[in-house]
């Protein structure tokens, strides 16, 4: 049962990177978020750990509700163009990340040799999910797809973390879930004054103004 959920996860971190539109790639980490919370729920329910329940109460609630909901608002209040912007062409950035998901395959494979399937697949996949946010952060111009990236880069992390120790105790995870959860609040703020006084949230063109 868990390795549709996670194959899913790897299709929409692949869908994350091809997209050029804002709109596509807010509901694709939504989607992305709402698998990752059925895998903790699952786990949750398979171990009988109560603390994974409340954290995937969690994932849904901030991260499958609030910030998609959040980002939506803050785009649509910006007026700004759908347009992701890209230092790189989003089929070039697919390639990469495809070549990228073979290397994290292998590096898996080597380092935890003793691991069991499922769990080489979860390593894999956190691999992926936290690339795939990068080269949002990375490779793409606008301000809303780098706070997507975080967010992407993060729930990486979070299965990282939940792959090699079953997860971290519920009190980080609700500090962290927080934290994120406040950081996309102010990053969307201080978008939303760089568009009121730049008239644009271009990075690129923003990166100009340094003297």
């Amino acid at each position: 049962m868990e390795l549709p959920i996670i194959f899913l996860m790897m299709v929409f971190s692949y869908a994350l990177v091809a997209d050029r539109r804002v709109p596509n790639a807010i509901n694709n980490f939504r989607w992305q978020s709402f698998f990752l919370f059925l895998l903790t729920l699952l786990l949750g329910f398979k171990e009988k750990e109560l603390a994974l329940i409340l954290v995937a109460g969690l994932l849904f609630g901030l991260k499958v509700v609030a910030i998609p909901y959040f980002l939506q608002r803050t785009h649509k209040e910006l007026k700004a163009s759908d347009d992701l912007g890209y230092f790189l062409d989003p089929q070039l950035s697919m390639v990469l990340l495809l070549v990228l998901s073979y290397l994290s395959w292998t590096f898996v494979h080597s380092l935890f040799p003793a691991c069991d399937r499922l769990q080489l697949v979860m390593l894999t996949s956190s691999f992926i999910m936290a690339i795939s946010g990068m080269i949002l952060m990375v490779l793409r111009m606008t301000a809303l797809a780098q706070i997507i990236g975080l967010l992407v880069m993060e729930n990486g992390l979070f299965l990282l973390a939940s792959s090699l120790s079953g997860g971290m105790p519920f009190f980080v995870e609700t500090a962290v879930f927080f934290d994120v959860f406040v950081s996309v609040i102010i990053s969307g703020v201080f978008v939303y004054r760089i568009k009121k006084y730049f008239t644009h949230i271009d990075v690129n063109k923003l990166s100009r103004l340094r003297g």
